[in-house]
């Protein structure tokens, strides 16, 4: 397993590593000993699995707020992503930045995206499923979203960004400057 820090130290980009032949690959995609020696120390909780039918598809910027803030560990299982985590914890010399990652089924990539950043993807191909592990269990009490597209972010989120597919929550998110971050760094 490879484990590289993104231009936010904090976010990671790991490649579990792939085992192929004529048949396909064999791949081990979570180990939580082999994480943690990476430096990747989280117990994860929960699962989640979403499916895209639509290229364009854009689920964030989401975040789950203390105490339920929650760590992600993002993958592709089919099709292809691009990925973004802004930090969103006050204080930290990378607020209210971000980075990106293209995930996709094909090269394997994982994002670690730790509690504190917002999170969130756009389908770049159709039927396009997504997992990811959280370290905290789902609560609606700690639920909340930011506008994909508030200009004070400067996320580039591709060609299909121009016309994407939102859920009301998403459409309905409000801006970066109506957020008041519940998030501090080093807490």
């Amino acid at each position: 397993m490879e484990v590289q820090s993104l231009a936010i130290p904090a976010v990671k980009l790991v490649k579990p590593k792939r085992y192929g032949d004529d048949r396909g690959f064999f791949e081990e995609t979570y180990n939580e000993r082999r994480n943690a020696e990476a430096g990747l120390e989280v117990r994860f909780v929960q699962d989640n699995h979403s499916k895209s039918a639509m290229r364009g598809t854009l689920r964030g910027l989401h975040y789950q707020a203390p105490p339920f803030a929650q760590t992600k560990l993002v993958r592709v299982v089919e099709g292809r992503i691009l990925d973004v985590a802004v930090d969103a914890r006050k204080g930290s010399d990378t607020f209210g930045q971000h980075v990106t990652a293209e995930l996709s089924a094909e090269n394997g990539l994982q994002i670690f995206v730790p509690a504190g950043f917002l999170h969130g993807f756009i389908t770049l191909e159709p039927n396009t499923q997504v997992t990811y592990k959280v370290d905290a269990y789902y609560s609606a009490e700690g639920d909340g979203s930011v506008r994909f597209d508030d200009p004070a972010l400067g996320i580039d989120w591709g060609e299909y960004a121009n016309d994407p597919i939102l859920s009301d929550k998403d459409r309905n998110a409000p801006g970066w400057d109506e957020f008041d971050s519940p998030f501090i760094y080093g807490a």
